[in-house]
């Protein structure tokens, strides 16, 4: 097919034209200066080179006649572009159908032609601006234009009108240019031109025959490469022609006698279907329909029909050429095919048909293969065993054809008759049949029957049947047949033979009773009578050893069911069960409680003794606890139980044959935490800095969940496990404890317990280093204080002195008397100072706590720590106050060293009795030299 192809403008490169520039094929012409030159897309037999293909830049084709060695640069990237006029998505182009090489659109004279048509512009701007369909075209170098008969042309830009004289645009500027010609003629014939141009520089020429010829031209029919008999095929009538608003039909029709469209039977109806698209323009329809035998040779015509006018346009017929299997068929004389034996008898085996040529006949008797490959065969004296039925089959490559069967029958008197048993051993009870069998043609229609050779009156059938074989059926039977031709005679008898399992079958016990559990058991299996023989025994139990006629069970098991045997020849028959009676203890022994839910302390228990079974059922029930007999008894109540109750338990029972125990039942009793004590470790006593451990034991069920311990003092040590670790412990620690136990039915508290903490041989040195060393103090300051005294009432006498003698003024100083203040309680002191004449009043001072501390001048002293819980020794020294009047003198040197004095001694005192040994008093007190 021939076209044009314009590109984009591009100056740099120039198309190099390899041949004629105005060949057959097309040529490439420029159309103005700096635009590429529109080039012809090549035909199937031709390939694009290009170094930006799909583009439009430096485009070029090359006909494969010639030598490309002048491009071998271009050859390097060459390309196969694809089918001409296809559309690539990076590039303008037209598609118009139909799409295949060499293509034209064909149409008749007063028919129409549908042109599809597509296009594709790439960019958003570019749009499509005038659209010219030409008859004819041819390129003008001059104008450097296409000129030719315009078939349809829009005069103003983007807008196309639908109808220009028979020629109709059916397109749109989004990728449709389909285009209708309505009617078309014969004139019309030729190559059409569609030249599209667009806004900017793109613009497109595309070529395609119309062949309109005066008369419909006919279609075309496609058959299968092979058909054969009674297998699907399709055939198919096209015709490349299509055109909406112009109606036709494709319809099919079979050369008599055979069938039209209807006989064939197709399995899908007929119909024409169009195809319209870019690549193909055609009107077709299948047939599909299984082919006989009988179509081979017939002709089949697919026929253009015009509906409108009613009338065949065209009409194309081709002969069927069906494979087919070789068709065959018997002629035999006498046509009857039913003589007496001895006469004569022919056969002609006739083929009818045969699609490829076949290449041998056989005949065959009932199926066998006779000898021979005549078409004819000759029977010259039948007898009674050339009876039967007769084929003749042919062969092709395709396969065996068979004719159908002739049925030959020879006439004859009965043969000697024989009887058949169905079954010929029959169970007694069950039904049989008895058959005359006597070979004769025509069959016989009359039997007599005979019974150990005498004859049965009333059986003229040739079967009869006995309902229930019993055991006087059992004997030989025979019979004698007869036909319109003669009688028979009295062939080979057949004897019945009525069978049946053994009978009266019992179960014999040959040990001596009573059974007892773990004996050995022997039983015997017996039977009457048997036909055939008895072969086997069998066994209702397991675990067993069988014997020949018996059963051995070894330490037969208490729950042994009843036993029963079977004796077997062709069917078993079985005793009726007999029952052991195997003797035992009390089974299944166990212990029932109620209530099943948790005990609580206080409530009732109901405990029975439970079994399934004993044999003999003469029992008696015991009790254990914790493996000590308790009591006799099947229940075992507690009305208030108690946890003292809470142990193992198990009961037993017995009777004549032995005792059986159950399970032990631990039996829980839960109560409240009781009888809480704390025990102190080690128990005399600790040394400070030691460790004691104290354990809060106590009897609980459940376990106690959570603990408390408290000191002398109803103090909560915010401790919560069961035992109280102190490392490393204080003198000050010593004291009673208790404890305090939870669980989830109560809680309980202990009584106190007393821990006792000594001190340690350093604390006692050190203590005792102090006491030595206060006492030297005490001393020095005594002798101090004495001299200070004394110097004191020596200024006192001088300043009287000069006085008395001043004579300018004098005063009697009023001596107050001395009051001894009184204790602010039983553990502080006062002190008096006699120096001071005026009043004077009293501060107490505490004293604080400490283990170490010793007393230093001018500041207070501080106690050794005493045990925790020893009331803490309190002294009250009196400060005194002095009077306006005697402010400024030395008053409470006196009183200061004997306080001093009586807190040392005190401490003194303490210290020597630790040092002994002495367990120390909380209550300690002492006073001191100023009492």
């Amino acid at each position: 097919m021939d076209g044009w192809m314009e590109g984009k403008s591009a100056g740099r490169e120039r198309l190099a034209l390899h041949g004629s520039q105005a060949d057959e094929r097309g040529t490439a012409y420029p159309e103005k200066p700096r635009e590429l030159p529109e080039f012809r897309i090549p035909p199937c037999n031709q390939t694009w080179s290009s170094r930006d293909q799909g583009r439009g830049v430096g485009a070029q084709w090359v006909s494969e006649k010639n030598s490309l060695q002048d491009i071998s640069d271009q050859m390097a990237q060459r390309q196969t572009l694809p089918s001409p006029g296809s559309c690539l998505d990076t590039a303008s182009c037209i598609s118009l159908a139909p799409r295949s090489c060499f293509s034209t659109i064909y149409a008749w004279d007063g028919a129409c032609a549908w042109i599809p048509c597509n296009y594709r512009i790439p960019g958003k701007e570019n749009i499509l601006n005038h659209l010219t369909l030409y008859h004819n075209p041819y390129y003008n170098t001059t104008t450097k234009d296409f000129e030719g008969a315009i078939l349809y042309s829009n005069q103003k830009a983007e807008e196309f009108p639908p109808y220009q004289e028979r020629v109709q645009f059916l397109g749109n500027e989004k990728g449709n240019c389909t285009l209708y010609i309505n009617p078309v003629k014969v004139s019309d014939s030729g190559q059409l031109g569609l030249r599209m141009m667009t806004v900017g520089p793109e613009k497109w020429m595309e070529s395609i025959g119309l062949n309109v010829s005066e008369k419909a031209p006919p279609p075309h029919i496609q058959l299968p490469p092979e058909i054969q008999e009674l297998q699907e095929v399709t055939v198919t009538c096209s015709l490349n022609f299509a055109c909406f608003g112009y109606q036709i039909h494709l319809q099919w029709s079979l050369e008599e006698p055979a069938v039209n469209a209807t006989t064939l039977a197709p399995k899908t109806p007929p119909t024409t279907h169009i195809t319209l698209t870019t690549k193909t323009i055609s009107s077709q329809s299948n047939l599909m329909f299984q082919p006989q035998w009988t179509h081979h040779g017939k002709n089949l015509t697919c026929q253009l029909w015009d509906p409108t006018k009613q009338h065949i346009l065209s009409e194309k017929t081709v002969q069927l050429d069906v494979k087919h299997l070789p068709k065959l068929k018997i002629q035999v004389l006498p046509q009857e095919a039913t003589v007496m034996e001895g006469a004569s008898v022919t056969m002609e085996c006739q083929v009818i048909s045969s699609n490829p040529q076949y290449w041998r006949i056989s005949w065959l008797k009932n199926g066998n293969l006779l000898p021979g490959t005549k078409n004819v065969l000759s029977l010259p004296e039948v007898t009674r065993d050339m009876s039967g039925k007769y084929q003749c089959e042919a062969l092709n490559v395709l396969g065996t054809g068979k004719s159908e069967g002739v049925d030959l029958q020879v006439l004859h008197a009965p043969e000697p008759s024989r009887v058949q048993l169905s079954p010929s051993t029959v169970q007694e009870g069950n039904q049989v049949k008895l058959t005359c069998v006597s070979r004769a043609n025509p069959p016989p229609t009359n039997y007599t029957w005979y019974y150990n050779g005498i004859e049965m009156p009333g059986r003229t059938n040739q079967n009869f049947q006995i309902p229930e074989a019993l055991l006087r059926h059992a004997g030989r039977y025979s019979c004698l047949a007869e036909n319109s031709l003669g009688l028979g005679q009295v062939g080979q008898e057949a004897e019945l033979d009525v069978q049946y399992p053994p009978k009266e079958v019992t179960t014999v016990i040959q040990n001596p009773v009573p059974i007892r559990e773990g004996d050995s058991v022997t039983l015997l299996c017996t039977y009457n009578s048997s036909n055939p023989r008895v072969t086997r025994y069998e066994w209702d139990t397991v675990g067993s050893r069988v014997l020949p006629a018996g059963l051995t069970i070894q330490n037969v098991a208490w729950d042994t069911g009843p036993v029963k045997c079977a004796a077997c020849n062709q069917w078993c028959f079985w005793s009726p069960p007999v029952n052991l009676d195997v003797q035992y203890a009390p089974k299944d022994v166990r212990v029932l409680i109620s209530p099943r839910t948790e005990i609580y302390s206080g409530h009732r228990v109901l405990l029975q003794c439970d079994f399934s079974s004993s044999r003999p059922a003469d029992i008696h029930f015991f009790w254990k606890k914790n493996g000590v007999f308790l009591e006799e008894g099947k229940d075992l109540s507690f009305d208030s139980i108690s946890p003292e109750d809470a142990g193992s338990y198990n009961c037993l029972v017995n009777n004549s044959i032995g005792q059986t125990e159950s399970k032990a039942w631990a039996v829980q009793v839960l109560y409240a935490p009781r009888r809480l004590h704390v025990s102190v470790s080690p128990k005399d006593g600790v040394i400070e800095g030691g460790e004691a451990v104290l354990t809060c034991e106590s009897d609980a069920n459940p376990p106690i969940s959570h603990y408390a311990w408290f000191d002398w003092n109803n103090q909560d040590l915010h401790h919560y496990n069961q035992m109280l670790r102190l490392n490393p412990v204080k003198v000050q620690q010593s004291g009673a404890y208790w404890c305090q136990g939870t669980n989830r039915l109560g809680r309980s508290q202990s009584p106190p317990s007393t821990l006792t903490v000594y001190y340690s041989a350093a604390t006692i040195s050190r203590r005792a280093a102090l006491g030595v060393g206060f006492c030297l103090a005490v001393f020095l300051l005594a002798i101090w204080g004495v001299k200070l005294q004394r110097s004191w009432k020596r200024i006192q006498s001088q300043q009287r002195l000069q006085e008395n003698s001043s004579g300018q003024s004098f005063f009697v100083r009023n001596i107050k008397a001395r009051r001894t203040p009184q204790a602010e309680g039983p553990h502080s002191l006062g002190c008096y100072n006699p120096v001071m004449e005026d009043a004077v009043s009293y501060a107490a001072l505490r004293f604080p706590r400490g283990e170490t501390d010793s007393p230093r001048l001018g500041s207070l002293p501080i106690l050794a720590t005493l045990p925790r819980g020893t009331p803490e020794p309190q002294r009250h020294l009196a400060a005194p106050r002095e009077s306006q009047k005697s402010r400024g003198r030395p008053s409470y040197g006196t009183c200061m060293l004997c306080s001093i004095s009586s807190w040392y001694t005190e401490v003194a005192l303490s210290i020597l009795r630790e040092g002994m040994w002495w367990k120390e008093s909380r209550s300690l007190r002492a006073r001191g030299p100023c009492f």
